[in-house]
């Protein structure tokens, strides 16, 4: 049996929650109803067609309109838009598989909202496959990093969204635009820094009652899920001894052809690591995304990964953690970080009390302009700590006109949906970007 030690210690940055409660009586509740008083809701539950597992990330939106949503790590979604918006049609993606467009009226009438989605894998044909061995692409990719990925610092400006909910309910829902100094991927030893410059914070969500649950690290530690510059999470040159790699298939991902690696924790392996699927671009060798989970099978190992303080008495016992990294190439055949997202559900119960309550925390960090000529660090006490809670920092930089127009959107509409939103029109307005 093989114990890591390594692992835990850097995992715990990742997502971190710190979990307090007052004094008092936690009830069991109920679920609550949707309010659709001004409102039409869609919910449904997006899985594989050959084996209903839930797909976690897959993208359900309005064609034709900027409403968009993304499925929770059970593959269930929640669509809602204004009663004087009508939708006509409703498509569901995800990648490695057929996409599916439905009618409004066809989806209400489907069995438990149940969308199964059909694999998609590109027939191989003629397409010469460079590496049967995926310990040796992955080996292939690693050396690559340098060719593929910027060498270069740079200033990045993005999105950055945090909730948190108790059942179906919000109970915390932080935004902010964050300036990022993103340091070059050729040097492993340099960290990407990050400074608030704006942010809110919504008032109008459900009280917490007796326990106030909080995650910190808020964008710092989100980017740690950039893989291609923090390997150590996925890629660490001990990859062969704790992971086994597959070549799954061959999938398409915006017209270029992709090799599917899938990958699971070593059996031996005793520490907590990860399974999931690793998209590589076959042109370049280049990881442009990554889906991966972590394994839960030691509750109390992996407990103590996340839960920096809870009260006596209170079990708390995450259920399943589920991330997302995605980058985007530009015209000059460079890679750049794009977007990441960090999902986690958690079981709290208190001793003698019969019901349990579920909380979901999630995060997520889309990158919405890049300035690769003006590169400079982010003075030490600019920047944003892994200690720091968002939802505490709001407050200092909460300005109630800075979203102006903006300002409507919903917790669970897809963030990169408000990113159209949030255009470059918008930004310069605000004096975030440089022409």
């Amino acid at each position: 049996m093989k114990k890591l030690k390594i692992f835990p210690v850097l995992l715990a940055f990742l997502l971190t929650g710190a979990i307090q409660a007052e004094a008092g009586i936690s009830f069991p509740e109920d679920k609550e109803a949707i309010d659709t008083t001004n409102f039409i809701v869609y919910t449904g539950t997006v899985v594989d067609a050959e084996d209903n597992t839930p797909l976690p990330f897959a993208t359900i939106e309005s064609e034709g309109t900027s409403i968009a949503t993304v499925t929770n790590i059970d593959g269930e979604f929640l669509l809602k838009t204004s009663r004087d918006v009508q939708l006509a049609t409703i498509k569901v993606s995800y990648v490695g598989y057929k996409n599916q467009t439905m009618y409004v009226d066809g989806f209400r009438n489907l069995d438990n909202h149940m969308i199964r989605l059909q694999p998609n894998p590109v027939a191989l044909g003629e397409i010469t496959v460079r590496s049967e061995d995926a310990e040796g692409l992955i080996g292939e990719v690693l050396m690559n990093i340098n060719d593929n990925y910027s060498t270069s610092d740079m200033m990045m400006t993005a999105f950055y969204r945090e909730t948190i909910k108790k059942w179906r309910n919000y109970v915390s829902i932080s935004e902010a635009v964050v300036d990022i100094y993103k340091s070059p991927y050729a040097n492993s030893f340099r960290y990407d820094q990050v400074r608030m410059i704006q942010g809110r914070k919504s008032a109008d969500v459900q009280k917490m009652d007796t326990v106030l649950f909080k995650v910190q690290g808020g964008p710092v530690t989100t980017l740690l899920l950039d893989i291609v510059k923090n390997p150590y999470l996925l890629l660490t040159e001990e990859y062969k001894e704790v992971y086994d790699f597959r070549i799954s298939g061959v999938i398409s991902i915006n017209d270029r052809l992709h090799y599917l690696v899938s990958f699971d924790q070593k059996p031996y392996v005793e520490t907590p690591l990860y399974h999931g699927k690793l998209f590589i671009d076959m042109d370049k060798l280049a990881i442009t995304e990554a889906e991966f989970e972590l394994n839960m099978d030691n509750e109390e190992e992996v407990s103590s990964m996340f839960i920096r303080k809870k009260p006596v008495g209170m079990t708390v016992i995450p259920d399943r953690a589920a991330y997302r990294t995605k980058y985007t190439i530009e015209s000059d055949s460079t890679w750049y970080f794009s977007y990441a997202r960090a999902e986690v559900k958690f079981d709290v119960k208190w001793e003698k009390k019969l019901f349990k309550t579920q909380y979901n925390t999630m995060s997520e960090i889309a990158i919405t302009e890049r300035d690769d000529k003006v590169a400079e660090k982010i003075p030490y006490k600019e920047r944003y700590k892994r200690s720091q809670v968002l939802d505490d920092l709001v407050y200092v930089f909460f300005d109630k006109d800075f979203w102006g127009g903006y300002n409507v959107i919903e917790p669970d509409q897809s963030i990169e949906s408000a990113i159209r939103k949030l255009n470059k029109k918008f930004l310069r307005e605000n004096d975030l970007v440089t022409p």
